[in-house]
């Protein structure tokens, strides 16, 4: 006899859902926010240090550089237990939203560092060597003149990488992390129920869909400027 499937009980789902979404959002901005900026300054530090570029560097340049090719093909699921240790000390835990964001904050960090790092060695040359001619501070030039001579594809780059922070929140799903992952896992993987899977599913992929909206339109208003 087959076992017939009961219809899912959206009236108890719908809060934990809701939750759940509430989680995914908190988790994917505070990583954002704290390993965007971190990325944009090991970017910043990457790209300055450069042999023959601003504040050459060959040491600085060589350990962030090491840092970053070490850590970056990390599989996700596999850094997200690696740094247990870690987690813990800084979160006091490693199970939990909290816990989460750590691994998540250092990966993006990592990730964006080289994004940032690869579109401002992009710029131009000849418009640092311009500036650094006429006498210009070298952190002025760095900051002032080669970032924003990036701005536009760097807004892409970031959004590119909310679209990866969302799937590291899914991930952290695994080790109860909280949010859309761990939703999907007890609610849709662990029960069979593929109702509950594909409303996940739909929702992450409306959220990605509201990011790369976004910032395919900051990057056309800024290129236009």
């Amino acid at each position: 006899m087959s076992a017939v499937r009961t219809a899912t009980d959206w009236g108890s789902l719908a809060p934990v859902l809701l939750q759940s979404i509430q989680e995914t959002v908190y988790m994917v901005a505070v990583t954002l926010v704290i390993g965007g900026a971190a990325g944009l300054l090991i970017g910043a530090v990457l790209y300055a240090t450069r042999p023959g570029n601003l504040f050459a560097n060959r040491v600085v340049f060589g350990v962030l550089n090491l840092l970053i090719n070490v850590i970056r093909p990390i599989p996700f699921i596999i850094f997200l237990t690696a740094v247990g240790p870690v987690t813990k000390a800084v979160a006091g835990t490693t199970l939990g939203t909290e816990a989460a964001i750590v691994p998540m904050t250092i990966m993006a960090a990592v990730v964006i560092g080289r994004v940032v790092e690869q579109n401002l060695v992009a710029v131009d040359p000849g418009i640092v060597e311009a500036a650094l001619a006429i006498g210009a501070k070298r952190f002025a030039i760095l900051f002032g003149l080669v970032i924003p001579e990036a701005l536009a594809p760097l807004i892409l780059g970031y959004t590119f990488m909310f679209i990866a922070v969302v799937d590291m929140s899914a991930m952290a799903g695994y080790i109860g992390g909280g949010g859309l992952g761990n939703f999907a896992i007890i609610y849709g993987y662990q029960q069979f129920n593929q109702e509950a899977t594909w409303v996940t599913v739909a929702i992450i992929v409306v959220i990605v869909q509201i990011g790369q909206f976004i910032g395919n339109g900051l990057a056309q208003r800024v290129l236009r400027r």
